[in-house]
Formats: C-alpha cells, structure tokens, sequence
C-alpha cells in the first residue's frame, strides 16, 4: 500500500483578496466517539501491545485486552462516584495510568482535562492551575505521585485519586451494564478534552474538544497515510499528553489505528535525549514524531553511530516534526543519515492548533523543503485572509472547536463572520500560480512588530534565517527591536556545538563561539540586505529558557513574548548605545 495518499487542492479566490482552499478528496466515514476506535481494537486484537512504560531497565506492558478490562472498572468506578459526564482532571505526565483513565473518561463521556506539569509541580503559587479549576469544576483529579502534587492535589480540592495503586484498586471494580449504557449516550458532540492553551497572553483558555473534533482528525488522517490501515504504528513518544500534538495527534493515531505506544523517559536535550536514543533502538519505531529542538539534538547521535542510525531507520516510514519552524540543515542532516543506512524514510510535517483537533494542513507528498507545512486535509476549508501585509491561515471543518469552556466572549473573538476560526498565524503560498504546492509558514502575526522607520519586520522567517546562517551554533532565538532603529537578538546556544568550539572555556565569553557569530551575522546581512532583514547586534543569554514563567512549553519551543516580557532589562542591555562589552555586532569586512 502506498505511504502517501494523493493530494487534490482547490483554490477559489474570493474578492478582497483571500483564497479558500479544500481538498477534493471528501472526508470518510467518521466514528461517534474516541471510544468506539478503542473497544473495537481490544475486541480484535486483544494480545496486541498498547501501551509500555520504563520501569528501570525493563518496560512494564498493557496489552489492548487488559487495557480493556482496567478501562471498564475505571468506567464503572467514576459512574458509582457520580463523576461521569463531569470533568476530570489529570495532574501527571505521560503514563500507562493518565492513558487508562483518559480512556475511561471517553468511555464514560468525561471531558479528561490534562494539566501541564509545570503549573501543578513548578508554580508556587498555582496561578493557573487555581484558574482552571474554577473554570471546570473537577469532580475527580488524578495524581500518580501523591507526594509530589499533594499541594497541587490541595489547590484543586476535589475528590482524589492518587498514585498508580489507588487507580487500579478502582479499577478493579466490577462493571455493570451502566457502562454500556453511558458508552452509548456518548455522542460526537460530547466534550472528550477540555486542553489549555499557554496562557502566553493571560491565563490560559480551555479549548473544547469534542469526539467529533477528535475522531474527524483521526479519519483525515489515514486518508493522508493509507498504509496505516494496513500497518498499525509502532511509536515511540515523549510529547506531553496535555497538549494537542502529544495527546490528539500522537496518541490518537495509537488509538484510532490498533498501535502500540512506548512511552519515551527522554526528551530533547544533551542529557536527556540520550534516554531516547536507548529507547529508539530497543523499539524501532515505524513511525516518529517530534519537536525541531527534539531532531537537533537527536542528529548528532544519528550522524556519529551508525549502528544507532540502521536500529532507528531499520521499520521507519517516516518522521515527522510540527510546533515549530525545522532548520533546513537539520533536515538535510535527517536525511543524509537516512540515505547512509539505505532508508527510504521520508521527513515531512503538518500545521495545526490545539483548536483544530490539532492537523488541518499536511505535506502528505515530497515537497523537499523544511518550511513547507502542505495542503489542507479532507474535509477541512482553510481562508487565506489578508491582514496588513501577510495572510491569515484560517480553519473551518469538523476537527475545529465550538469554542472556549465557559467563555462565551472568547469564543465569538475567535472566529470571523464566515465561521473560520482565526488561528493568528501567518502564511505564504510556495507557488502563488500552483496552490497543490503548499503552504509555508510565515511566523505569527502578533509576534511581528515594526522598526522605527515604519518598516515591518518578519520575526518567524528572520529568526529561522538566523538559525541557519548560524549552523547549529544556537540553540534558539528571539529577535527584538519593536519601535527603534534595528533589529536585535537574543539567543541561547547549542551547548554541544559551543563547549567544542570553545574548547574547555565558558562558552558565551569564548573569543572563538563570539567571533562564530559575528561572522554569521555578516553572513546574513550581506550586501544590499534591507533593515528589516539585517540583525545588527546579539546578546547571548546564559539563563535557560524557564518553563516556570512560561518562557518555554512542555513541547520545547520558545514563547517569544513572555522572554521578551521577563528579560526587558536584557532587551535595554543589548540596544544599549554605545555598545555593550556583552553585545556581539557584525564582523567586519
């Protein structure tokens, strides 16, 4: 069976200059509920792994038929404690327990509201957690380490189910025909997930997200990866299940395909993702998702252990990035690796929000370039919408949410008067004469800011230029600049890459790594560049990116307001005049 299905875009321009975008392809058959995918795998394939988690150097295994079993106590148990149809919260990471219970709050019709760890183990202060409690009223949270989240457990105040031994005592109960009967009242409108946005603006917003939303995504994507049908995915995953990649896009495919999951102990990182390079040998994923600062620091290990690259190409069919911008060199570096072991995987990637389910655009055919994020899935209407200068990618279809928990004024906000939600994001056509040629992703529209001059300033394409010009010497970057007369930089290094060059000094003060990027920035500027693509001035940030304050996601990608928000004296620092002794300027000609 082919990978790939074959794409068919549409483009109607309409007047006023946006263009709407579908697929020919129309959507298929769609099941009621996340339930009905799940129970119907255990009945056919009940010996089949689901699930494995590290328990030291050993993985502990739930079988489809077992999974089952527990789900149906699980089920039964919340419906004696009068908590189905109510919120659920879930306070723990990724783990054999938070996916049974999600599972049971599908079954029994529960929305399964997952907190980012870091607002239940980081926050003193609970801030946002406070929020979200209020807002959904929690009948049940669960926590798997008491210990841990007992302040946390406090704060939200409802009924408690706490550690793994807790959970399965629950799960022991015996079911009864109600489980049947609420598994059935379950319909495509009933809330399965209420998951938070960042909060990057304010405290965070709980988007719906209905079975419909859910399943609809599901069933588009297999349209785009026929051979799934064929080929239950065997994944290795660490992306968070309270965000939409790791908890609908990821695990959903698990669910919706007959999978099996091995949940990663590791994540990017130096330290860390070694983790997940014992793992990917050991499981030989066929499939493999991750972040762009999860593939740069993958590569290296890839690049210098051959017998690693041949263990994680051996069953791939193809990897896959989203939630951010993928350096091209990392993806030519992804891709000379694979070339060298005789792998036939393809890199590609999709766009998408955690308000449409979360794909809506996928590059499901060979594009060759790492900024393309395709065209729009079966049964998804996306409005190209004119705002200033660039494009609004909007989303109308079944995977987009009804709006915001209990925020009705939110909600109306978010869509525009022909219903497409307004994600915020910018876009490009590759070939404004050919729209099956895709999409590129053109930064965000609010993260965009003018010079003094009045010149605008495409943050999204300029950083990901400075990525490049840099080779892999940074980590990543926020650009600065907004009402004055150039444009800055504030960047975190490559520790890797910059403790080689520095050669045993401290990195950010080494004449070596500094005069690196000088001459990248050089590089960049060349002759002839134009203010708003020419970065005059850099200044290293030694202090990692903190998830506490919400300078960085779970996900591992940069929240560029709240940096420039936390570190507005760094920002003064570094488009100080005269130039600071820290400040790293152009190398001269």
């Amino acid at each position: 069976m082919e990978l790939f299905g074959t794409p068919d875009t549409r483009a109607e321009h309409r007047p006023g200059g946006s263009i709407i975008l579908t697929s020919g392809t129309p959507l298929g058959p769609v099941p009621e509920n996340m339930a009905v995918p799940f129970r119907e795998g255990a009945r056919a394939h009940p010996d089949r792994l689901l699930v494995a988690e590290r328990g030291g150097d050993a993985w502990r295994r739930v079988t489809w038929g077992e999974a089952l079993r527990l789900v149906d106590g699980l089920a039964q148990a919340l419906i004696d404690r009068n908590a189905a149809g109510r919120p659920v919260m879930i306070l723990s990471g990724n783990s054999v327990e938070h996916l049974l219970l999600t599972l049971a709050c599908f079954t029994v019709g529960s929305p399964a509201v997952p907190v980012s760890t870091a607002y239940s183990l980081l926050d003193p202060a609970f801030g946002k957690l406070r929020a979200m409690t209020a807002l959904v009223k929690p009948a049940v949270v669960f926590a798997d380490d008491p210990t841990a989240y007992a302040d946390a457990l406090d704060v939200v105040g409802a009924e408690a189910l706490t550690g793994r031994e807790e959970l399965h005592g629950w799960a022991s109960t015996t079911p009864t025909s109600a489980v049947a009967e609420r598994t059935a009242s379950v319909s495509s409108d009933t809330i399965a997930k209420i998951l938070f946005t960042s909060g990057s603006t304010g405290l965070p917003k709980g988007v719906v997200n209905t079975h419909r939303m859910l399943c609809s995504n599901q069933t588009m994507l297999r349209q785009i990866w026929p051979f799934l049908a064929e080929e239950p995915p065997v994944m290795l995953d660490w992306l968070p299940w309270s965000h939409t990649f790791g908890g609908n896009h990821n695990l959903g495919l698990v669910l919706a395909n007959g999978g099996s999951l091995y949940i990663d102990d590791g994540r990017p990182g130096p330290d860390p993702v070694k983790r997940t390079v014992r793992n990917l040998a050991e499981v030989r994923p066929t499939v493999y998702f991750n972040v762009p600062a999860g593939y740069a620091s993958l590569l290296p290990h890839l690049e210098s252990d051959r017998e690693f690259a041949k263990a994680f190409f051996s069953r791939m069919r193809f990897v896959f990035f989203a939630a951010a911008a993928l350096p091209q060199r990392v993806w030519d570096g992804t891709g000379k690796v694979a070339a060298s072991v005789g792998a036939q995987a393809t890199m590609t990637t999709s766009w998408g929000a955690t308000e449409t389910a979360p794909a809506a655009t996928s590059a499901y055919y060979p594009s060759g370039r790492s900024d393309c994020i395709g065209v729009p899935l079966p049964g998804v209407s996306i409005n190209l919408a004119p705002v200033g200068p660039k494009l609004e990618i909007r989303v109308k279809g079944p995977s987009v949410t009804p709006g915001y928990f209990d925020n009705p004024d939110k909600t109306r906000e978010a869509f525009d008067d022909d219903g497409y939600y307004r994600t915020g994001d910018a876009v490009r056509l590759v070939d404004e004469n050919d729209p099956g040629k895709g999409l590129v992703f053109d930064g965000r529209i609010n993260e965009d800011f003018k010079l003094s001059s009045g010149t605008w300033v495409s943050v999204g394409t300029l950083r990901s230029a400075l990525l490049s010009a840099c080779d892999g010497l940074l980590a990543d970057a926020v650009l600065t600049g907004h009402d004055r007369d150039c444009i800055g930089a504030l960047v975190w290094l490559n520790q890797a890459k910059a403790q080689t060059l520095a050669g045993g000094g401290t990195p950010a003060e080494t004449a070596a790594v500094r005069n690196a990027l000088a001459g990248a920035l050089r590089q960049l500027n060349g002759d002839g560049v134009g203010s708003s693509r020419r970065i005059a001035r850099i200044l290293i940030l030694e202090e990692a990116a903190s998830l506490a304050h919400g300078e960085i996601t779970d996900k591992g990608y940069i929240n560029q307001r709240a940096v420039l928000d936390r570190r507005a004296k760094l920002v003064e620092l570094l488009h100080a005049d005269p130039t600071a002794p820290a400040v790293i300027v152009p190398a001269s000609s």
